[in-house]
């Protein structure tokens, strides 16, 4: 199930790294630094609520949706008292699961639908789709990925690891200047100074603050 979900996911635009247990999870969380969790409860070493309450008591407050074979009231509850944002129990149906991680995505950022509004540009995380001005703006995967980066963070400053880590899986092999060359191909895209280098740091989208 897992492979599948992933495949999905990453059709989706998602970029994942997979923990097959709550040992590689705690790694990557710390190495992946990711957005979003998608946790199972039911992991071969130990229980995912043991994750969960570990991720919590470091005042870490990354949205973790709970996907799992315990349906009833009781594993709910708990999970969402140990700091569980949602809960999706198996079996479920794809499209709900997108719809609810698209929803914990929108609130990490701007976003507050499913169209990411800064200034005149518009990006539709749904359909995947840029306009400026109202017309419409052809993109690439990767260029995509890293303008929906961008926008979901305006006004902070994303750095090159930053983006790195989020853009490419974990062993996927990336080119030294491969995040300058998607900066340089959407500013083709966008109107002037939409997108700011902030020298030695990285880039940012709209006034910089920490």
């Amino acid at each position: 199930m897992s492979q599948g979900l992933l495949k999905a996911l990453k059709h989706e635009g998602f970029v994942l790294s997979h923990a097959a247990s709550v040992k590689q999870a705690q790694g990557l969380l710390v190495s992946f630094e990711p957005d979003l969790v998608v946790l199972d409860l039911g992991l071969p070493d130990r229980d995912g609520i043991e994750l969960l309450k570990g991720i919590r008591s470091k005042k870490d407050v990354t949205p973790v949706l709970v996907l799992t074979a315990r349906s009833g009231l009781d594993d709910k509850v708990q999970a969402l008292d140990f700091g569980a944002d949602d809960y999706l129990a198996k079996p479920f149906e794809m499209a709900e699961l997108l719809a609810r991680l698209r929803a914990m995505s929108r609130r990490l950022g701007t976003a507050v639908s499913s169209e990411i509004v800064v200034g005149p540009v518009k990006l539709d995380t749904v359909a995947h789709r840029l306009s400026v001005n109202d017309q419409a703006v052809e993109l690439t995967k990767k260029e995509y990925m890293v303008l929906k980066l961008l926008l979901e963070s305006a006004g902070r400053i994303k750095t090159k690891d930053m983006l790195e880590n989020n853009l490419y899986s974990w062993g996927e092999e990336i080119g030294s200047n491969a995040i300058e060359v998607h900066i340089s191909n959407l500013r083709k895209k966008l109107p002037d100074g939409f997108i700011k280098t902030i020298r030695g740091v990285g880039y940012t989208i709209g006034p910089a603050r920490s």
